[in-house]
């Protein structure tokens, strides 16, 4: 589901933490936060027929802040929206929530990069669409 905020674009991604996800303890692994912000970036990309030709755009910085813990089985959305869109990246802020209460809050960035792996301007395409 993709719609238009005060000026950002935001995509919910709903599923449920599998067992795979969980540490020893029953808990999610630290890394999955970062696994289902990708998911929900992919997805909003796809919603915004962006995945088409996409370039390449590694991640320039990550980060993320636990306020709750997650376990096996419990059923999780997770909001990503466009925070900033500039000159050659993207950032993206995001939430990973349980029953509506926020458990991660984490932001990304993107840059888009050249066969050299040069930063270069992002495609008119791409600008208008994640620019509401």
């Amino acid at each position: 589901m993709v719609t238009r905020h005060l000026m950002s674009v935001e995509h919910i991604e709903r599923l449920r933490v599998a067992w795979i996800d969980t540490d020893a303890g029953g808990r999610i692994h630290f890394t999955n936060a970062f696994r289902w912000a990708e998911l929900a970036e992919t997805g909003l990309l796809r919603s915004l027929a962006l995945l088409d030709g996409w370039s390449d755009y590694p991640r320039k910085h990550i980060e993320a802040e636990f306020l709750k813990v997650l376990r096996f089985e419990d059923e999780i959305e997770v909001a990503i929206r466009v925070e900033r869109v500039g000159r050659t990246s993207i950032t993206y802020a995001w939430t990973i929530a349980k029953d509506a209460d926020v458990h991660i809050t984490g932001r990304h960035t993107v840059v888009n990069v050249d066969s050299e792996g040069r930063p270069e301007p992002l495609a008119d395409q791409v600008r208008a669409a994640l620019s509401a």
